[in-house]
């Protein structure tokens, strides 16, 4: 029954968090002067786009849509949609932003740019700088993806070897105006963070990119070193930036769904950030804790964390960030009677499977035994999807639309 409730909750909190409304709550606060152009970057850029043409109408002169493999929902009208790599870039990406920077270059001042932004975009959107190739920038975002670093410091070092990110896109679509709607997935709301600041002045230094190459021991060629120690741009005068959706939004929704359902709702953080599997230790003890009575919050309650954890990875398994946080649950809820844990990827796409997310009660930690596997091997070796898919505790959506971070919750009847 209670994870019945929590279905439900999933559900509601990924339709509470369409962008569409937001995209034309921004749109109708902005003078449009004349013709607009269109470019669209990220997992949502489909979904954003189809709002902003939708609005526009036949003022959308034209545009361009870059977003992840089956993230598409077809046809849109005067818009070229290109599907490409992701969370690595791949030939499409640089294809696709390609024919974004042949767009922009072509404005002049009399054109406005409608730059639509969310979360992915730093591996969608990309175009090496000068001798890097194609095989190298993927291999140096092999290295981030599994090195534990956060978002904030993997584009750190992302900016620094494009030549679109950083503000730099911005400055090629000069001396056109740049409005930006940003669906942000970066904690904090850090503009010069989210898919790498294509359109926003880099607030961070060259010390801070070469801090995260010796923190997390990178292999660079001398080039990209090189390419390191030039500063990025610090200065953009041609862009006007909107934030429409954040991991805020998708946990008020988490609470006002919990209410509805008849759960006292206690939001405790939309800044989570550790590793995903001492998140689910962190989850499930304090489940325990109310269970038995010792926190100040009782039953019936949704307990709700907003966020984005990281993998560390050193095993050769399949998984993600919210499917090891569920796993990582398990034991510690193990026997609890009427207790949920479960986390989701707004996106619905969590690391490189086909899951949003995971979902373990008071049952799974058994069931994963009398499925015949360790627990331990099971997290030591990353495989939390294998895991999970043994005791049905995989959340499958399919791509959302969205893309404002993750949500976990504590459910306790």
């Amino acid at each position: 029954m209670l994870k019945n409730y929590a279905t439900q909750m999933i559900k509601q909190i990924i339709s509470d968090n369409m962008p569409t409304q937001a995209v034309v709550n921004a749109l109708e606060s902005h003078n449009f002067k004349g013709q607009v152009y269109l470019i669209a970057i990220g997992k949502a850029a489909w979904t954003m786009a189809k709002a902003a043409s939708d609005y526009l109408g036949e003022q959308l002169a034209r545009g361009i849509v870059v977003t992840k493999y089956e993230h598409s929902g077809g046809r849109l009208p005067g818009i070229c949609i290109y599907e490409a790599g992701h969370p690595v870039s791949d030939q499409n990406t640089i294809v696709a932003t390609q024919e974004c920077i042949k767009l922009a270059t072509e404005l002049t001042a009399d054109d406005e740019l409608l730059f639509l932004i969310s979360g992915g975009g730093s591996a969608l959107f990309e175009a090496p700088l000068d001798g890097i190739t194609l095989e190298e920038l993927q291999f140096i975002n092999s290295q981030l993806l599994a090195s534990g670093a956060n978002i904030v410091e993997m584009n750190m070092i992302r900016k620094r070897l494009s030549g679109v990110k950083a503000g730099r896109f911005a400055k090629l679509a000069a001396p056109a105006q740049v409005f930006a709607v940003i669906l942000s997935d970066v904690l904090g709301d850090r503009l010069d963070s989210i898919a790498s600041g294509p359109a926003v002045a880099d607030n961070s230094t060259v010390e801070d990119a070469l801090r995260v190459v010796e923190k997390y021991n990178l292999q660079l060629t001398g080039l990209q070193r090189d390419y390191l120690f030039t500063e990025t741009p610090k200065e953009i005068t041609n862009v006007e930036t909107l934030i429409t959706g954040s991991v805020r939004t998708l946990c008020n929704a988490a609470a006002k769904t919990a209410r509805e359902l008849g759960f006292t709702p206690h939001i405790l953080t939309t800044t989570m950030d550790c590793e995903a599997r001492e998140a689910g230790r962190l989850l499930s003890s304090i489940a325990a804790g109310i269970a038995s009575g010792n926190s100040t919050i009782s039953r019936p309650c949704a307990v709700i964390f907003g966020g984005e954890t990281v993998v560390t990875v050193k095993g050769s398994g399949k998984g993600g960030r919210n499917q090891e946080l569920a796993l990582s649950a398990a034991r510690g809820i193990s026997g609890l009677e009427n207790a949920v844990v479960f986390s989701l990827g707004s996106d619905g796409t969590d690391g490189p499977t086909d899951a949003a997310g995971g979902i373990v009660d008071g049952t799974s930690y058994e069931k994963l035994k009398n499925a015949e596997y360790s627990y331990d091997k099971v997290l030591a070796n990353n495989d939390a999807y294998r895991g999970l898919q043994a005791i049905d505790g995989l959340i499958i959506t399919g791509p959302t639309g969205t893309n404002v971070n993750d949500v976990s919750v504590i459910l306790l009847a």
